[in-house]
């Protein structure tokens, strides 16, 4: 482990933070300081050119040498196949997997598959091997939205990252680029 740098580089881990927070940094850091080979799992939608601009941004900060995998909706699936011990896997980021499976759910799917998929991904990570970085917004600090989908999605998320936060034996709440450790061990 680098010095500076909080906890084991093993285990299932769960860094939240704010926009432009410093979490995917750290996450990228504690991947590459895992010294195993490691499979970054984007979630994020090219939608528009903003969200392009920051999609490149965190393409151009990887490491040539990991592997990549895009995956908006199917989080779950992906985890439980591709977590394997003697190798990390950074998904980055959950707060937008969640926002495009809450609007795949809206928009086409029976409301009963974002349950499916929200299931798939608590399962997948509660019996993850290897280590497992798990990136998310922290949403839920502020006043309660106005608008039904919102609040929707707060709820969820807030729900998520508890249940994340149970079985994840590291939670790590960065703030203005420093990583408060909330849980687990930091060196």
């Amino acid at each position: 482990m680098s010095p500076g740098l909080p906890g084991p580089a093993t285990g299932r881990m769960l860094i939240l933070g704010g926009v432009r927070s410093g979490k995917s940094r750290l996450a990228e850091r504690l991947a590459l300081a895992s010294d195993w080979p490691v499979l970054y799992v984007a979630t994020a939608r090219a939608e528009d050119a903003e969200m392009a601009e920051r999609i490149a941004q965190h393409r151009a900060r990887r490491h040539a040498d990991w592997s990549l995998i895009e995956e908006p909706l199917e989080l779950g699936q992906v985890l439980a196949r591709e977590c394997a011990p003697e190798r990390c896997v950074l998904v980055d980021c959950l707060t937008l997997w969640l926002t495009n499976a809450l609007l795949a759910t809206d928009a086409a799917d029976p409301p009963a598959r974002l349950a499916q998929r929200i299931a798939a991904l608590r399962a997948a990570v509660a019996g993850a091997p290897g280590r497992l970085i798990l990136v998310a917004n922290e949403t839920n600090l502020g006043v309660v939205p106005l608008g039904e989908l919102t609040r929707r999605f707060c709820d969820l998320a807030g729900v998520l990252h508890q249940d994340l936060a149970a079985c994840c034996e590291q939670v790590i709440l960065t703030v203005a680029g420093l990583p408060l450790v909330l849980k687990g061990e930091k060196s």
